[in-house]
């Protein structure tokens, strides 16, 4: 299968990674954040971690837009989807996120709202139009990559005349989240977390490109590489970060040519400017209040903003006090770091989203035993 089997090629992958131990320079450390949830789940699936050096290390970053969605925001759509006369359709990941009070869509679902899994907006649009005297609220949530099919779907809506369709907009920014990571005490002042170079998201990129990227390079001097989700993709760009250290550059290098340009889609990008644009400031679970870091419908598709139409205001709520999902997405501490993790907090119960995402680093290291490796380490010492 093209771009699929020859990218997990276990001899390449060894090759690559003895390259890697060749050129780390044994007197110095490297520390490499990944952004995105799929890079962190293809670290966890094909043991990655395990072909590297001891001096080269990956830090999980908070690149999945489920486990960055604030407790409050869980709490609104709850709320909404309580409401007679509304229909929330949301993706299967969202089901399961706890909110403030233990609730989640699931049980809500179970209490009698009326709650749909969807696989796209598309789902959507055809359940307001089979049941017009439904208010069908489309849970909209991701990154750059799912903003475009949201902001079709509510043009399309426009376009047919569907006044019973709205969009809850949850749809967050890379490269914002990416700054405030840099400018955090973590990294700045306290020096909790060490960040020698990122592992640039690849879907997210194939629409907004790697130049936005070129502004951490020069400003933080961070090197930047996009890769793809396939082991060897992960390992050559790695690879390319420890060159990159080693000869003292911070570019931006594209490992992902097969899909990633410099400027991205264009056409997604005015379609997603067409209808959306920045809010001035929105919280991320673990991060705070990031500045211009998310999306919200443009004044002229008030008629679909479900904000708007049902006066929703968000009330700031706390994660469980004892879960650390908001340290794990900083890379402040690891999944096996939490008191939870493993034991009140499993797939089957989770207490923090990071652990019900598909792509939360929790997640990760709970469907490939990557904490066993250690729990051993803790038991023999």
């Amino acid at each position: 299968m093209k771009y699929v089997d020859e990218y997990r090629d276990g001899k390449v992958a060894k090759k690559i990674a003895a390259t890697i131990r060749a050129e780390a320079r044994p007197d110095r450390s490297y520390r490499f954040m990944e952004f995105c949830g799929g890079h962190t789940h293809a670290i966890a699936r094909y043991g990655l971690e395990d072909l590297l050096p001891d001096n080269v290390r990956m830090v999980h970053g908070p690149g999945c837009p489920v486990c960055v969605l604030p407790v409050g925001r869980m709490d609104d759509a709850i709320r909404l989807s309580r409401r007679p006369d509304v229909t929330l359709c949301t993706y299967a990941d969202l089901m399961r996120v706890p909110s403030s009070d233990g609730m989640s869509l699931m049980k809500a679902k179970a209490a009698g709202a009326d709650i749909r899994m969807v696989y796209s907006t598309l789902d959507a649009l055809r359940i307001a139009r089979e049941e017009p005297e439904r208010k069908v609220v489309f849970f909209a949530i991701g990154f750059e990559t799912t903003t475009p099919p949201t902001a079709m779907a509510v043009l399309n809506a426009r376009s047919e005349g569907l006044n019973n369709f709205f969009v809850f907009c949850n749809h967050v920014l890379t490269p914002a989240a990416i700054q405030n990571i840099l400018e955090s005490p973590d990294v700045r002042e306290l020096g909790l977390v060490r960040i020698d170079g990122f592992i640039g998201p690849a879907h997210v990129s194939t629409v907004i490109g790697t130049e936005p990227y070129e502004f951490f390079a020069e400003e933080f001097q961070k090197p930047v590489v996009v890769a793809g989700f396939e082991p060897l993709d992960v390992a050559q760009a790695i690879l390319m970060l420890v060159r990159q250290v080693n000869e003292g550059r911070c570019e931006v290098e594209n490992e992902y040519i097969r899909a990633v340009t410099r400027e991205g889609n264009l056409k997604a990008q005015d379609l997603v400017a067409s209808v959306f644009e920045l809010r001035s400031s929105f919280e991320w679970r673990g991060l705070g209040q990031v500045p211009y870091s998310a999306l919200k419908l443009r004044e002229e598709f008030a008629a679909f903003d479900a904000e708007e139409v049902f006066a929703i205001e968000t009330i700031p709520a706390k994660d469980n006090p004892a879960c650390e999902c908001g340290a794990i997405l900083r890379g402040v501490k690891k999944p096996v770091d939490c008191k939870l993790f493993g034991t009140l907090c499993t797939p089957e119960t989770p207490m923090g989203s990071c652990m019900v995402s598909s792509e939360g680093s929790c997640a990760a290291h709970w469907t490939y035993g990557r904490f066993r490796d250690a729990q051993q380490e803790r038991q023999a010492s």
